[in-house]
């Protein structure tokens, strides 16, 4: 007789057995109140005191990367490495939510909600600005390259990817897949402090865990904020260079109340009616334009760029995630820190977003899709608006050309300018950005609404109408404090937050790895699963 495992991962608390319910509403008695508390004290000191705002993030995002820029290296590439075992370790085989569970969404419906959340707003924002950034040395350059040299221009695309591939979706996988086999498997709350039980068992029920989801809140809520404010940027610049309606603070502003509008009728409809159409809209929509910058451009480039952004992603990986003796200081921590802290930022977010929508699938199907098939559906998006934007600098065409990047949300615009159907293709530019705006708004509610309702999934739907309007409230309030250098104070906002979430993942990780070695041992004793 083998040695008897008893599940250690069986509880009796229920989701939302400790809940208030003032006006109706389902309310955690701890996290709602503390983390609409320090969101709203945000907001409204930001609108209040927007210089000493301003000048208070900028010192707080200055210390930090000086400080911490090796941690934030070093923590994601530790999350790259576990996601990629997970695939190969005898632990891929079990099934979230039983060995019997069946997927709820097809895999068409799945990958498009998990990308759409994972990444639509930056894609756009960043998909032309970071390459031609890079090649041009508008902000430094990886390695200290010679800028507008040729290895500049591999580098350029290499690095972009860098910052989009592996290494923000292994955070997001972690964290999706915790939440899922902590709610799936072993009937825990949905929510970030079920992922923490085999370390801290029934503790997490009570003030531990309440931090846990307090930090989370805040990380998933400025996360969010910093990619509808870059949504809010472009899209402001996008309806400027088309129909001259200004892109100033105000129009921003407008913007974010518009699409907070729209987001709030998604969330009405729910996550199959609201979330589910929209981030299949997104991708329908998305493709036809990646396909059309691909054949309507220099298309034989776009293909080659397509290889040597691959090749030389995969020989500069290691190089770029090692934090320490780099030459290059200025640019790794202006660029490299801010991404991760963004990606852990957004993660819990994401995570869950994801976690709710993948039941049924095993834990190598999950990490391979949310890893590797982004990644790669990702190198073809950059290498065919970043490839295109850098093969008309080269060309000596464009306004690129002319000027370089001098405003990061025009660029892709400036880009479609040198493209057939210039006005139609920027306003399908603009649709995209909107949409992927009231995507992350919605989904980001639910998620947000589930952590303060304490793991329920059906919470009323005015809790999920405050966070909506909250995230949009952020936004505006971080566009309107940071004026003229809005880029700056969102950029500020994403690396205070993703700071201290970064220790919550690295527990997190381990966590996950102590919950899926005991599951394949119930599993393996009750037959359930093959050795």
């Amino acid at each position: 007789m083998g040695e008897v495992v008893k599940d250690e991962y069986q509880t009796d608390y229920v989701a939302g057995q400790d809940n208030i319910n003032p006006f109706g509403l389902d309310l955690h008695n701890w996290v709602f109140p503390v983390a609409a508390i320090i969101v709203v004290l945000f907001v409204i000191g930001t609108l209040m005191f927007p210089v000493a705002a301003k000048e208070t993030l900028d010192g707080a995002k200055w210390d930090i990367i000086a400080s911490f820029d090796w941690f934030f290296l070093l923590s994601a590439n530790l999350f790259v490495v576990v996601s990629l075992a997970l695939i190969f370790m005898p632990v891929g085989k079990i099934r979230l939510g039983g060995q019997d569970a069946t997927p709820e969404f097809s895999t068409m419906s799945w990958f498009a909600m998990l990308f759409a959340a994972g990444m639509g707003i930056g894609l756009m924002f960043w998909a032309v600005a970071e390459p031609v950034a890079y090649y041009t040395g508008w902000y430094e350059t990886p390695f200290n390259v010679a800028a507008n040299s040729p290895e500049a221009r591999d580098l350029a695309m290499g690095a972009t990817l860098y910052h989009w591939g592996l290494h923000p979706w292994a955070i997001y996988a972690i964290v999706a897949l915790s939440l899922a086999f902590f709610a799936f498997n072993k009937n825990m709350p949905l929510t970030i402090r079920s992922a923490f039980f085999p370390l801290l068992k029934d503790k997490v029920w009570g003030w531990p865990g309440h931090i846990i989801d307090v930090l989370a809140v805040v990380a998933t809520i400025f996360g969010l904020a910093t990619s509808l404010g870059f949504g809010a940027q472009q899209a402001a610049s996008g309806l400027d260079y088309l129909f001259q309606a200004g892109s100033g603070t105000n129009v921003q502003m407008a913007i974010i109340v518009g699409v907070t509008a729209l987001a709030l009728i998604s969330v009405l409809r729910g996550l199959d009616g609201g979330v589910k159409v929209l981030s299949n809209i997104n991708m329908a929509t998305a493709g036809i334009l990646l396909f059309f910058v691909i054949f309507a451009g220099p298309t034989m480039t776009v293909l080659e760029t397509i290889w040597v952004t691959s090749s030389t992603y995969v020989a500069n990986i290691v190089p770029l995630s090692n934090p320490f003796g780099r030459e290059d200081e200025a640019w790794f921590q202006g660029w490299t820190v801010f991404y991760w802290a963004w990606w852990i930022s957004w993660s819990p977010f994401v995570g869950m977003f994801i976690a709710r929508v993948s039941k049924g699938r095993t834990v190598r199907e999950f990490v391979t899709a949310v890893l590797i098939i982004p990644t790669l559906i990702t190198t073809v998006w950059m290498s065919g608006f970043g490839g295109t934007a850098l093969e008309q600098i080269q060309q000596g065409v464009g306004v690129l050309a002319d000027k370089g990047l001098t405003e990061v949300s025009l660029a892709t615009f400036q880009m479609f300018e040198q493209l057939p159907w210039t006005g139609i293709v920027s306003f399908v530019g603009i649709i995209l950005v909107l949409v992927f705006f009231v995507t992350s708004s919605d989904s980001g509610s639910l998620v947000i609404d589930s952590i303060t309702a304490g793991g329920k999934t059906d919470a009323p739907t005015a809790q999920r109408v405050f966070w909506v309007v909250m995230e949009g409230a952020i936004a505006a309030a971080l566009i309107f404090g940071g004026g003229e250098d809005a880029l700056g104070a969102i950029q500020a906002v994403a690396i205070s937050a993703g700071l201290p979430f970064t220790v919550i993942l690295l527990l997190m990780t381990w966590g996950l790895l102590k919950g899926l070695t005991h599951e394949r041992k119930l599993l393996l004793q009750r037959g359930e699963l093959a050795s």
